[in-house]
């Protein structure tokens, strides 16, 4: 029992508490009377998990994992499509953390239900101090205060959109085994550098190596990238510093 409860990231306890419901019951003992898991048993365990993951009650669990007419491909699917559709979210909030991140309020000029129309449950004013703090003495970020002043709903759709395209882009080239510092992936760099120029402050490429440097080095940035895909954060680091050195030798 400890050792599957230490692999599956769990207490003994817990596993002892999915014993006395029923929702896990081992499937054999040994000859002094230790539990002892099936693979059938580490199957449904994480099951269990994964639907614990997200969110689901113990007794919706056990109703779903106990249904006759549910096979494992039944499960699959459904387990495919909950984390489709939680990944599509995280995708959102990533994006417009990145947002409150890199301009402090953003301008945002909105009403609380725009806002939420636009951001989500995320709010992008939660970080505006600290962005103040950190940058609120530099010209990119007066840039940015001035540029977003005047978004609209209609101008931060817009502006979402085009960053989770470019996120769309660099995900799909580190997803193919693409390395970072080849031309599609710098590409992709440059099309962001050129993203956050538009939308927000003069960005050069000295300026962009060093915010690709935040992505490895804060960990609200590495979260960001990594809901889209893991390895993103460094992924694009890689591909913002080696397009900034591109510009440097040209």
């Amino acid at each position: 029992m400890g050792q599957v409860a230490g692999f599956a990231g769990i207490t003994v306890r817990t596993l002892h508490h999915y014993d006395e419901i029923g929702l896990l019951v081992p499937g054999a003992r040994t000859h002094a009377g230790h539990r002892r898991y099936t693979d059938a048993d580490l199957d449904r365990l994480q099951q269990i998990l994964f639907y614990r993951e997200l969110g689901f009650p113990l007794d919706e669990v056990a109703a779903l994992l106990d249904d006759p007419d549910t096979d494992p491909r039944a499960h699959l699917r459904r387990q495919h499509e909950l984390l489709t559709a939680r990944i599509e979210k995280l995708q959102k909030m990533a994006a417009a953390v990145e947002h409150a991140m890199e301009a402090r309020k953003m301008g945002v000029n909105l009403t609380p239900e725009e806002k939420f129309e636009v951001f989500g449950d995320f709010d992008p004013d939660e970080h505006a101090d600290e962005v103040e703090r950190r940058w609120g003495h530099t010209e990119a970020y007066r840039q940015s205060q001035r540029r977003t002043a005047g978004y609209t709903k209609e101008d931060w759709k817009r502006i979402n959109a085009e960053l989770d395209a470019i996120h769309g882009r660099m995900a799909g080239l580190l997803a193919e085994g693409v390395p970072a510092d080849t031309e599609p992936a710098m590409e992709v760099a440059e099309e962001h550098r050129r993203f956050i120029t538009g939308a927000y402050y003069d960005c050069g490429p000295e300026l962009h190596a060093c915010l690709g440097e935040m992505y490895v080095t804060d960990e609200r940035f590495t979260a960001t990238y990594e809901a889209i895909r893991p390895g993103l954060a460094r992924y694009m680091r890689d591909a913002i510093v080696a397009n900034a050195a591109r510009h440097s030798a040209s």
